[in-house]
């Protein structure tokens, strides 16, 4: 796809300033450690989500719900996080999006041991919110980036969730281990540790992300210190930004290069969700267990964790790469790279569903373009939007993103019922083309090096 230049002056952007340049320093050290363990929260969901889902409510056809409830509860905050960003700071709102987080882990590990379906469910919306502050980092980390690194800063901070995201869904061997000891049920064990590094993640941003980025990107560009909660930004618009979707679509619709890496985001968050949500139970399948048998199949659950770490993997232990490819040959490109990457690994389960190495690859490719998409498409976001435009924008791109993956999860399990782990990759594939096919569409009505 092509690219559209930023529509902000670089030479006069104040993430030039010394005092910009130090801040960005620490805020790319504080994010990235906090993300490292907080990826820890997500893990446990996505690999036991499915599988604890079909357990509980005895049911296959709620195989997606858990995941579509953790991606619901990610798009209902999205906008509020924003919004408190936008009044209070990043460090405010990201720090209690991780403390919610925590809280649905213990209500994950109560559905556990109560073997009650509902508050499963209400668990997994509450650790969505931790997703959701796992996606507002990156956005964090560009408020004073240069904007000739914003993808390499903006890949950092997604990578860093690569260790506790690859280490999560491994934690169904120790986190029975763990539940041993502590006399419960063996799968409530996982969510434990997942609990406890979103609770180190939180204290890591609460009392370090000092000075907060976004308040002192405000205090720069005002050349002084905001004064009050609601300081006038440079374009006088109010820095308390309360208009929700609305407020956000306006601003994205007014440039096809934000609703391009809007499209882009969220056709890859849909199909990587619906496709990755259920492999955990195609794979239960080909091996021949059943749910409620699977406490027997140790060596199963032990495989599907494996293979789900290896696609998560995919989405994050390359991101620098897609960082620095983004500032190197345009997010544009990069994005559209990230599209066909996962119409490939649509392809590969699709026409494969039996063979367990070409589904394992298929996963694996479906985190590499969901890594290049997410990447590409939110520098994209970020380059072509006023500052005073961002926070909004972003809020709203991360909604609809999440919002996108929710429908992919609650649709992928009736899909998979009716046409197969085969027909789903194809419906999956179709739609990624046709986001591709509209993603380029928009970039073209802009020129190439002009701004929106």
């Amino acid at each position: 796809m092509p690219d559209d230049a930023s529509s902000t002056d670089p030479a006069a952007d104040p993430a030039l300033l010394p005092r910009a340049r130090d801040a960005q320093r620490r805020a790319v050290r504080v994010l990235g450690t906090a993300q490292v363990f907080s990826g820890l929260g997500n893990g446990a969901t996505l690999s036991l989500g499915s599988i604890l889902a079909v357990d509980l409510s005895g049911a296959e056809s709620t195989a997606g719900f858990v995941n579509t409830a953790m991606t619901l509860g990610s798009a209902a905050v999205s906008i509020p996080l924003a919004t408190l960003a936008a009044r209070r700071g990043r460090r405010v709102a990201l720090g209690l999006g991780l403390a919610a987080g925590l809280l649905g882990q213990g209500l994950m590990v109560t559905a556990v041991i109560t073997r009650t379906f509902p508050i499963l469910l209400l668990g997994a919306f509450l650790v969505g919110f931790a997703a959701a502050v796992n996606l507002q980092a990156r956005f964090a980390v560009t408020d004073l980036s240069d904007p000739r690194h914003r993808g390499r800063d903006l890949s950092v901070v997604v990578w860093a969730v690569t260790v506790g995201a690859v280490l999560g869904p491994n934690m169904v061997g120790p986190g029975a281990v763990l539940a041993g000891w502590l006399g419960i049920h063996a799968h409530a064990g996982p969510f434990l540790i997942s609990a406890a590094g979103m609770a180190v993640g939180a204290a890591i941003i609460l009392t370090g992300l000092r000075p907060d980025p976004l308040l002192l990107r405000r205090e720069l560009e005002d050349h002084g210190p905001p004064s009050g909660p609601a300081a006038a930004t440079p374009s006088g618009r109010s820095s308390g930004w309360t208009g929700g979707w609305a407020a956000g679509w306006r601003i994205v619709r007014a440039r096809p290069t934000a609703l391009a890496a809007v499209l882009a985001v969220a056709g890859a968050h849909a199909v990587m969700v619906g496709l990755m949500s259920m492999t955990p139970l195609h794979l239960q399948h080909e091996a021949g267990v059943a749910s409620h048998e699977l406490g027997a199949h140790p060596d199963t659950v032990v495989l599907i964790g494996f293979t789900i770490s290896l696609h998560v993997a995919g989405m994050y232990a390359l991101s620098p790469v897609m960082g620095l490819l983004t500032d190197r040959h345009g997010p544009g490109r990069v994005a559209g790279a990230g599209l066909t990457l996962l119409l490939a690994a649509a392809g590969l389960t699709g026409l494969f569903p039996h063979v367990h190495t070409a589904v394992v690859a298929g996963l694996v490719v479906l985190g590499l373009g969901w890594s290049a998409a997410t990447v590409a498409g939110s520098t994209l976001l970020v380059a072509a939007l006023r500052p005073d435009e961002r926070v909004p924008a972003q809020g709203f791109s991360d909604a609809v993103m999440s919002l996108a993956g929710a429908v992919g999860s609650l649709a992928a399990g009736p899909l998979m019922g009716a046409v197969g782990f085969a027909g789903l990759s194809a419906v999956l594939g179709v739609v990624v083309a046709l986001c591709g096919t509209g993603a380029a569409v928009l970039l073209r009505k802009v020129p190439p090096l002009g701004s929106t």
